[in-house]
């Protein structure tokens, strides 16, 4: 490796870079502002117009785009020697490239489209594509966390080993997609009188390869699991594992569903989730009371559950559980180290640590049949100046924060939902069926099998009643206060039988279908 050439938006390390590889004799090539910084530095630098004897133009739009650059970086050892000393052309053992900050300058509210094609980069793409391919002979790198190792082997032994060469090229030909599918994203969702679409005309998912799982949905089926280029801040995606088996496709499909749910609460609270629905939830004066309310609900479904704190696990809330139940993982912000002894003894328990933070998907997406749904994301949050008290009763305040409680489960319960709840805690939760007045039934199944009285109870749905039996059934169990969207042609009916029934019943004007 005799010479490099380096080219950088992002400046982070360079100038050290720079240095190392010069203290090892290697000579120095570079553009613009990364050779002003270099020399800035007292580094002996070649500027590109210099070595190709022709200027930077344009603005700098064309300044790498020539045989001397592209030659030194394509040249194949052994192969491309002759042409190579016939037209003057010496070869680069090293580019250290990354492209131009598209996705930071679109990203402003304020960017124009003029602003966002400055930022399209044309001669890194180029000579990153062209290093890449010829990673037989050529290190290509391409963000400043990959210096410190290249830089230890080059130091070791002169040059970066085969299968890391391969290694950082992959990365390089990755960091050009995603740049592309960047530009791609934003230009396509340009209309005609300038404004942006919410969706683009074509979509360009851009994940990371986070791990691979023993088997899918089922154990025929195989999987992996794939993280956003750039996750959320406080998302699923940026857990660490603190114990545990690996991670399966269900638990993480269920791990999403009650850490989403738990995220909702402010105070204290529990989720435990079986099958992508909650089964228990519950909100406390401290992670272990919010756990003994929440497992109190249905003890069948939670065993092997997913149970999700929005407060640190602690050592009592630790015990409880393994002290109960056979729990698959235990999710938390953090998990304080008396916590992690306490489930030491149980070593198959998956134990997630989620950093917190405010972060959100910003859509969801389902893959139909060669297709693919893709929408925004649900997160509505419910205020009380939204509901509308549509009875001759009004609810007490006790009755509309378990309304709001009951409201912000069946949020994440899989359609039909209803959702029983009284003292900030659940006491039957119905999912998933086709008829809403079955949900209701298994709803009042649960809270029987768990010893709950559902007097003075509130419950909550999904979606509008369209017939007033429903209203009829809830009054039968004794159901004091009901939370539903409303919007039905009969709503006038389902008014009328609470009504009757002397129930309070309130609509939010919005709909919360999972499926």
């Amino acid at each position: 490796m005799r010479r490099a050439l380096i080219s950088v938006s992002d400046k982070t390390g360079v100038v050290d870079l720079a240095r190392r590889l010069a203290a090892l004799g290697i000579d120095l090539v570079s553009t613009g502002g990364t050779c002003r910084a270099l020399r800035e530095a007292g580094l002996a630098v070649r500027e590109v117009a210099e070595l190709t004897g022709f200027p930077e133009i344009m603005d700098g739009r064309v300044k790498t785009l020539h045989p001397l650059i592209h030659g030194g970086l394509l040249g194949r050892r052994g192969v491309d020697d002759a042409v190579m000393a016939a037209h003057g052309i010496g070869a680069f053992g090293l580019l250290v490239l990354n492209l131009y900050p598209f996705e930071a300058t679109v990203a402003r509210p304020d960017c124009t489209l003029e602003a966002a094609v400055e930022q399209i980069d044309i001669g890194g793409p180029a000579m990153l594509r062209a290093a890449a391919k010829n990673f037989r002979h050529v290190a290509v790198l391409t963000e400043p966390g990959q210096y410190a190792a290249v830089l230890a082997q080059i130091e070791a032994s002169g040059g970066v080993g085969d299968a890391d060469r391969f290694a950082l090229a992959v990365a390089a030909f990755n960091h050009v997609a995603n740049y592309d599918a960047a530009i791609s994203d934003y230009l396509s969702a340009i209309r005609p009188d300038g404004t942006r679409a919410q969706f683009p005309d074509l979509a360009n998912g851009r994940f990371v390869k986070v791990m691979d799982l023993r088997y899918g949905e089922n154990p025929h089926q195989q999987a992996a699991f794939y993280r956003d280029l750039h996750p959320a801040p406080g998302t699923l995606a940026t857990f660490r594992q603190l114990q545990g088996k690996e991670l399966s496709y269900n638990n993480l499909a269920d791990a999403d569903a009650a850490w989403e749910a738990v995220r909702g609460f402010d105070t204290p609270a529990c989720v435990i989730v079986k099958h992508a629905n909650p089964c228990g939830v519950a909100l406390g004066a401290d992670p272990a009371d919010a756990y003994a309310k929440a497992y109190a609900c249905d003890p069948t479904s939670a065993f092997g559950g997913i149970i999700a704190f929005n407060r640190p696990l602690d050592e009592a809330a630790a015990r409880a559980i393994v002290g109960q139940q056979f729990a698959e993982v235990l999710i938390a912000p953090a998990v304080t180290p008396q916590a992690l002894a306490a489930t030491a003894g149980k070593s198959n328990i998956r134990v997630l640590e989620i950093p917190p933070g405010t972060g959100h998907s910003t859509h969801d997406v389902k893959r139909v049949g060669s297709g693919l749904l893709i929408q925004t994301a649900d997160l509505h949050v419910l205020m009380p100046a939204d509901l509308k008290v549509v009875t001759r009763r009004a609810p007490t305040a006790a009755e509309l924060n378990d309304l709001l409680f009951a409201w912000a489960v069946g949020k994440y319960v899989k359609s039909n939902a209803i959702v029983y709840a009284a003292g900030q805690r659940t006491l039957g939760i119905g999912a998933g069926q086709m008829s809403r007045v079955d949900s209701a039934r298994i709803a009042a199944l649960k809270a029987a099998e768990a010893g709950f009285d559902l007097t003075g109870a509130v419950m909550a749905s999904d979606a509008f009643f369209p017939f007033r039996d429903g209203l009829d059934a809830a009054a039968e169990r004794g159901i004091a206060a009901v939370i539903q969207p409303g919007g039905s042609m009969r709503d006038g009916e389902v008014i009328a039988a609470a009504d009757e029934h002397g129930m309070a019943m309130v609509f939010t004007g919005v709909r919360h279908f999972r499926h």
